[in-house]
């Protein structure tokens, strides 16, 4: 079909559903099953070939398709559903925000990040920052907060994941057309597309704002990829995580300056900035510029850019954090810090870092001392935060140093199985998704009958079975090789998950310790386990690689092959399939390296309990009566006596916990009734506490309004 810039001709679409195109350019869909099933119902086939995708969708299903489910009184009644439903939620008067913060009509949050995940059709995020950072904006939509995402369009994405006949894996970039995604220029008042101008060593840099709308609240994108930047700068936002440090400080100055541009240009005036990691920091250097252009001290401008600035660490290591060297901090802001009415040695100081490898320009650092309010992501994290930057803070000891924490959340509507929220809607009462934080509404599981719940427990894992057959069988059809071992996965065996980066710290093969006792382990007769591993390692982590390659290849043994798979091209699809069906989640990182994570969390929400090392979020989630905890809560003299011990709790807990809880004490009808109390408790405890509802209402109670009532100049 013709294409007309990033317009394009869609197919004819009869008027009684024309709105399937206007739904389809609202990111409100992707948290709304019943809203893909719109078109997923219209020509199956077609919605997995685009990916899920409803733009590329509508460019490619047939006439008579669309016209057909005109004619169907029963998708008509489920398409005038929907949109009602919509049309309910945009127009929406009173909100959970309105309704907690009656006065707070001229609040703003402008919430900067490098990466956004927010679905599988759309591969601009890398792991767990861009996930949380996708449902961080998505219920902020839900409560109705004031809010708009600031961050890059990828249009070559993260990488594609494909694994050689060794495990091996290869990074393939696809091209991202515009035309195939839900996202629209982005128009100053006058009507007018938005393209901002960064200023890098020796040339101006181009970067076109484009615009997703995340139900009530719009997401900025920028692109590089344009004319008239040159072949270099056009690969500048190409891909993210990609490139030397050149690029990534090109990429992080066009984020944080150019964003703050992009927002002047469109008419937003925040009153609260929230740098969600280091990568956006350069942000409050342009919020500077801008005051002491209108006639403000250097000292006056920082002062009032801090006061409305909040910073979130994710990063528990040093060399997780962006540092950049000095001469090359001077390369790209000799022409900068004189607008700010600073010497060099001035400039350097905002951010100068010494602890580690030489004098460093660290963007935490920056974030820090620009920033009023400052949180870790884990209870756990803030201390370990606290100690990692007490120096930035003399004569203060780690637990007086000011970063504070809030624990990370999931979006419930996102991650939740359809079927799980049916057993919810029919249990937990009318208003449930209104009441998502609270407690006692979640205590409610208990009243699922036991069948009930089992039965659609076993539901899900069927349906991940399935996923994850057909997953693989296309893996070595593209291989052209046979399946080893076929079929793969049995449905009535404990199934474990582990999902996630292949960050060497992540341990993914700590299960393989010791072989022959995980052996038999997964063939115990009468309690077998089967486990099912997907993730990516960065493109350039080759230490991470070798985790894949070394899982993959163990899947092949003998004894473990068929009892133990790897998943290719991890994403949202298949972190939802996981989340969603498998027994266990298992998470068993180097205590205490893991600054949250969020999949377990997903996991538990669905009814499947984990088994984790006590690091991250897990802490202050285990009770003893949710799930297993592995190791202890220790230093350890070296990391190999860390990885043996927890290796061996690990084999421990699934040879005599784990699996005889699954397996014995059953009913008449076959259900394993303490494990299903287990599963209960795992979403009473976990499901209120650790969602986004609770997480975003403790940002706005401890950082978001305490900054947004200061007053401000004009400017900031």
């Amino acid at each position: 079909m013709l294409r007309f810039e990033h317009e394009i001709l869609f197919t004819p679409c009869p008027e009684r559903i024309a709105r399937l195109r206007e739904l389809a350019y609202n990111l409100w869909w992707t948290w709304h099953p019943e809203a893909q099933d719109l078109y997923r119902s219209i020509d199956p086939e077609l919605w997995e070939l685009v990916y899920h995708n409803p733009v590329d969708f509508l460019r490619d299903v047939r006439q008579r398709k669309l016209e057909a489910a005109a004619n169907d009184p029963a998708y008509l009644k489920r398409y005038d559903a929907v949109l009602k439903s919509f049309d309910s939620y945009m127009s929406a008067k009173k909100t959970w925000f309105s309704k907690n913060y009656p006065d707070a009509k001229d609040t703003l949050i402008a919430y900067f990040s490098a990466e956004f995940g927010l679905h599988e059709s759309l591969p601009i995020y890398s792991g767990g920052l861009g996930i949380l950072s996708g449902d961080h904006i998505k219920e902020a939509s839900d409560m109705g907060i004031p809010l708009v995402g600031v961050g890059f369009i990828y249009p070559q994405g993260y990488f594609r994941q494909r694994l050689d006949q060794s495990g091996w894996q290869f990074a393939e970039y696809n091209k991202l057309n515009f035309a195939d995604v839900p996202a629209l220029p982005a128009l100053d008042p006058e009507g007018r597309e938005v393209v901002v101008e960064v200023e890098l060593p020796g040339r101006t840099i181009y970067a076109k704002v484009y615009k997703f709308q995340v139900g009530r609240n719009e997401l900025l994108l920028m692109d590089t990829d344009i004319h008239p930047n040159s072949p270099q700068d056009r690969e500048l936002s190409a891909r993210l995580y990609g490139g030397d440090q050149e690029m990534r400080i090109s990429q992080e100055l066009v984020l944080g300056v150019g964003g703050v541009r992009a927002l002047r240009r469109l008419g937003y005036k925040p009153t609260v900035w929230h740098m969600n990691e280091g990568h956006s920091a350069f942000l409050v250097l342009e919020l500077c510029r801008e005051l002491v252009a209108q006639g403000y001290s250097f000292e006056q401008a920082m002062e009032q850019v801090k006061a409305h600035c909040v910073f979130t660490t994710h990063t528990p290591v040093p060399a997780g954090n962006d540092a950049f060297p000095l001469p090359m901090i001077e390369k790209f802001f000799w022409s900068f810090w004189p607008q700010l009415n600073l010497t060099r040695d001035e400039f350097m100081s905002l951010a100068l870092q010494e602890q580690q490898w030489g004098p460093t320009f660290a963007m935490t650092a920056l974030a820090l001392r620009f920033s009023a309010f400052h949180n870790g992501v884990s209870k756990l994290h803030g201390h370990v935060a606290r100690g990692m930057w007490q120096w930035l803070y003399p004569g203060r000891s780690q637990d007086e140093v000011p970063i504070t924490s809030i624990t990370n959340g999931v979006h419930t509507a996102t991650w939740l199985a359809p079927e799980m929220r049916t057993l919810y809607n029919s249990y937990l009462g009318k208003n449930w998704e209104d009441n998502l934080d609270d407690p006692q509404i979640w205590r409610k599981v208990y009243q699922i009958p036991d069948e009930t719940f089992w039965r659609t427990r076993q539901k899900l894992k069927s349906d991940l079975i399935a996923f994850s057959r057909q997953r693989l069988q296309q893996h070595y059809m593209r291989l052209g090789i046979p399946a080893p071992v076929w079929p793969v996965l049995e449905e009535n065996i404990l199934t474990i998950g582990f999902a996630r980066r292949f960050a060497t710290y992540k341990r993914a093969t700590l299960l393989f310790k010791d072989v022959e006792r995980l052996k038999y382990i997964l063939n115990r007769p009468g309690k077998p386990i089967q486990i099912i591993f997907a993730g990516k390692a960065h493109p350039k982590d080759d230490p991470g690689k070798h985790f894949i390659q070394d899982v993959y290849r163990m899947a092949m043994q003998p004894g473990l092959a068929g009892r133990i798979i790897f998943l290719e091209e991890y994403d949202i699809a298949v972190g939802r399939a996981l989340v969603q069906g498998v027994d266990v989640w298992l998470n068993n990182p180097r205590r205490p390296y893991e600054a949250s994570g969020t999949s377990g969390m997903k996991a538990s929400l669905n009814g499947a309990p984990n088994c984790s090392v006590l690091d991250g979020w897990w802490p202050e989630a285990y009770n003893g009566r949710n799930g297993w905890a592995i190791g202890d809560e220790r230093e350890y003299a070296s990391q190999e006596e860390q990885d043996w011990n927890d290796a061996q709790s690990l084999y421990h807990l699934l040879e005599h916990e784990i699996a005889p809880r699954f397996y014995d004490n059953r009913d008449a009808n076959g259900i394993p009734v303490e494990w299903v109390q287990i599963c209960k408790e795992a979403i009473a405890t976990v499901a209120p506490l650790f969602s986004t509802r609770r997480m975003l209402a403790d940002y706005l109670r401890e950082m978001y309004m305490p900054v947004a009532v200061q007053d401000t100049p004009t400017g900031v």
